[in-house]
This record gives C-alpha cells, structure tokens and sequence, in this order.
C-alpha cells in the first residue's frame, strides 16, 4: 500500500510556498480589514446622506465604497508580495475550497482575492443600477485586471513574463482611477482624463515598471546591488528608476498645480532607496515597506488628480 505522502503534488501544489504569519502581518491585515470596512461605513453614510433620490443616491455610496475598496485590493497586494504570499495558494485561482477559512486565519493572498470578489460584484451592480460608459469601463477593467491577476502566479512560479505582472500592477491602478474621477468629476471619462492629465502620465509608467521590477526578479529573488546593469533585471530596474526620475521632474515642473503631490513624490524616492536594500536583504519578504511604498504611489496619484494643496 502505497503512503498518501508518496504521491506526486498537483500542477498547483508543487508551487504552494506559504508565507510567514508574523505579528506585522496580523496588525497590517487588521489595518487593511479596517479601510475595508471603512468603505461600508463611508459607502452607507454617503448614500444615507446624499440629497439624491433613492438610486442615485445608493449609485454615489457604491462608488465611494469602490473606490476605498480599490485602495484595499492594492494595499492588500503588496502585503502579498512585502510578506512572501504570493504563492501561498500555489498556481490555483481563483479560489480554493478553503479559502474564506484561510482568509480569517489572516492569510493575505487568500483576503486578496475574496476582496477583488467584493469589488467586481460592486462594479456589477454599479453598472446595472447606473450604466454608462464610467461604470461598464470600470466592469471591464475589473475583468481584465483579475485575468492578469492570474497570469502573475505563473510569473512568480517561473512561467509567464515580468510583463504580465506590470500589466496587472497598472490595470490595478486603472480601476482605482476610473472610480475616483468618476466619484469626484461626473460625467468625465478616465481614459480622456489620464490623456489631459500630464501628471499621470509618468506616474502610470513608472507603477507599470514597478510590477515589471517584481515580475522580472521572480519569487523570492534578489535584484542584487550592481554599479553597472549586468542582468535584465537591473536593465528594467534602471528603467524603472528613470522613470521614477521623470515622476519627479514632471511633478516638480508643475508643482504650481500639484504642491502635494511634488513633496510626496520626492519622499517616495527615499522610500524606493530603502526598498530596493529591504529586497536585497530579504528577497523572500522584505517586508512592510513595501506596503508603505504602494501607500505613498496611492497617494500621490490622488493628490494629483484631486489636487491637493497645502
């Protein structure tokens, strides 16, 4: 009689690699649970408030849950990657059949995917109770950001180009845009609104560059110092650093306009210093700064389309 522990792992079970469940990453997951709920609270009060009649009014607090859960997904994501998560439910997706279990265990991958449920069945209902362009752009973004939401396991498991995860990352992003302009600016649509908005322009290459920085050094992989580019990975890191540069530069060129944003882009390259040595000390889970990484890119993406001001 043959012993269960002698039979060969699945496809999917050959990739699990489960991360590590410190007292950081509960208090972090117990942060993002927070924002989460943050965004029903502040969904209800809006609708409850709003001098709209009854649909319009449940419209404006889907959207401003949306967007909040759309801040939650990426934050949680970078928890996944900060943390060593990433494979943690190997290459299967989107679910599993324990997965709310491991979610309240305090795994972030498995909270990850249960929270991009919640959004796309928000933007579902957004677009049924109120279908125009913004909502079906934003249901089609939903869409396409979880197929590549897939494609970024094969990635870390070896098998799909650094590519697709800076795709994913940037259509991340995309979602969290459409749903702020169209909570903030009715009527206006994203793609035109990036298109006008030179300040993003930048900013969405370098997010798009950061993925591919994560995709190309793989799971659990150094980027390794370097003086001179020695590997793909330090060619696409230079990009991504040049492009971060040109982040800075726009935003300083048009600081007029965008005060806040100016400051906090000019931290955030500290932020980026400190992260790149985190990666190469700990390439498996370099940690919190990653979290903090993608707060400070969240935030200067919506000081610069709300413009913010001292």
């Amino acid at each position: 009689m043959s012993n269960p522990s002698d039979t060969p792992p699945s496809a999917e079970q050959k990739h699990v690699v489960e991360g590590e469940m410190t007292l950081t990453v509960r208090i972090i997951g117990l942060g993002i649970g927070s924002i989460v709920l943050l965004a029903i609270l502040l969904g209800l009060w809006k609708g409850l408030t709003s001098p709209l009649p009854g649909k319009e009014a449940l419209v404006s607090g889907l959207m401003m849950s949306e967007v909040i859960f759309a801040i939650a997904l990426i934050l949680l994501g970078s928890i996944v990657e900060g943390f060593g998560y990433g494979l943690s439910l190997g290459t299967r997706w989107p679910y599993t059949r324990n997965i709310v279990v491991l979610m309240l265990r305090g795994d972030p991958e498995a909270a990850h995917r249960v929270l991009a449920t919640a959004v796309g069945l928000t933007a579902v209902a957004l677009a049924a109770l109120h279908p125009d362009k913004m909502t079906f752009t934003g249901l089609g973004l939903i869409v396409i950001t979880a197929l590549f939401g897939m494609g970024t396991l094969y990635v870390l498991a070896g098998k799909a180009p650094a590519f697709v995860h800076g795709t994913h990352g940037l259509l991340a992003y995309l979602v969290f845009l459409n749903y702020l302009v169209g909570l903030n600016y009715p009527g206006i649509d994203v793609f035109p609104f990036i298109s006008k908005t030179v300040a993003l322009h930048a900013l969405l290459f370098t997010i798009f560059m950061g993925g591919m920085v994560t995709g190309q050094r793989g799971f659990g992989q150094a980027i390794e110092p370097f003086l001179h580019p020695r590997k793909t990975a330090h060619w696409i890191f230079v990009v991504h650093g040049f492009a971060a540069m040109l982040v800075l530069g726009t935003l300083g060129w048009l600081s007029s306009a965008y005060p806040v944003a100016f400051g906090l882009a000019v931290f955030q390259a500290a932020v980026g210093f400190f992260l790149f040595h985190a990666v190469n000390l700990k390439p498996k889970n370099p940690g919190a700064v990653v979290a903090f990484h993608q707060m400070m890119v969240l935030l200067i993406t919506s000081a610069i389309v709300l413009q913010w001001r001292w």
